[in-house]
């Protein structure tokens, strides 16, 4: 089935294919330059820290038994093991993980989707291999700091998460800026609450509700970003795009315009809240953002601990 007229319209205004380069890999990336990252530096005023990070446990795995093989498994390798025959003198743990690298917050790489056998830039799709991405791998991000802001859609709307499947719009992102009196421009690594982790608050934390309906980021977005040079955007739940998907005819179309028309790098699984009740509480809705994905050669993602400094 071939995806709808709609679909290649949106991807022709928002393609950046050339714009940096032919042999470009980090696409929306090369916003963050010198001088914006610099800029970043004043949004520090009171030193004020947040881990935008969800726990990397099994316990708290956010995709435990939705996609097999994908979960956290934390082995111990040594446990307080005498090297030297004495345990009077050195003594090492160490121990080992085995996870999927786009389980609870992380970043997807440009090579993580493709349609029509391309990836961005007209990479094509079978440079993906069993030796992972051969071109377009996260490795090719080696920082990724700048300021960021936080669009706080569920709060601008009086909720505490936006119905399931609901798709945020241009005009949601312009009604939450407005609330937060924030300028969105290039650069900018823009972050967006649904409040979609409610659900994984308190003594029941319902997985299943917070993976299988979500409210997501409209398809409508990427011209929004695209015209303000965003360089990076991150959500706070699993999918990005809504899922169900809201469009039947285009499954996770925010994806194939962000990662294979734009090269926008966008994250999940991000843990806004402590966050937002913070910007709320001081009016203030930028930040210094340090979210450098970790260099796995090849990998088609990486998982973050993205730090906010107020």
């Amino acid at each position: 089935m071939a995806l709808p007229d709609w679909f290649h319209e949106a991807a022709r205004a928002v393609n950046n294919w050339g714009r940096w380069g032919d042999d470009d890999r980090i696409g929306t990336l090369n916003h963050l330059t010198p001088e914006a990252v610099r800029n970043a530096a004043g949004c520090i005023r009171t030193g004020r820290r947040f881990s935008l990070a969800w726990p990397l446990s099994f316990a708290q795995d956010l995709q435990r038994g939705n996609i097999p093989g994908r979960s956290i498994l934390h082995t111990m390798t040594a446990i307080d093991e005498a090297m030297l025959g004495d345990r009077s003198l050195f003594c090492t743990s160490d121990d080992v993980v085995t996870m999927g690298l786009q389980v609870a917050t992380h970043w997807d790489g440009l090579g993580h989707v493709s349609y029509d056998g391309r990836l961005y830039n007209g990479v094509p799709a079978a440079s993906i291999t069993a030796l992972g991405a051969t071109r377009l791998g996260i490795e090719q991000v080696k920082t990724l700091v700048g300021r960021g802001v936080l669009l706080d859609v569920a709060r601008t709307k009086g909720v505490e998460r936006l119905d399931a499947s609901y798709a945020v719009t241009p005009e949601d992102l312009d009604e939450a800026a407005d609330a937060a009196r924030v300028t969105v421009g290039a650069g900018d690594i823009v972050t967006i609450r649904t409040g979609q982790m409610s659900y994984l608050r308190g003594r029941r934390p319902d997985k299943d509700a917070y993976a299988m309906a979500s409210s997501g980021i409209s398809w409508r977005c990427a011209a929004w970003f695209h015209a303000r040079d965003v360089a990076a955007v991150a959500v706070d739940n699993l999918t990005f795009d809504t899922f169900p998907p809201s469009e039947p005819d285009a499954f996770f179309p925010a994806h194939l315009l962000h990662l294979v028309e734009m090269g926008l790098t966008q994250g999940q699984n991000w843990d806004l809240d402590e966050l937002a009740d913070d910007c709320a509480e001081d009016g203030v809705y930028e930040f210094w953002l340090g979210a450098s994905p970790l260099p796995f050669t090849h990998a088609v993602g990486s998982p973050v601990n993205p730090v906010a400094i107020k």
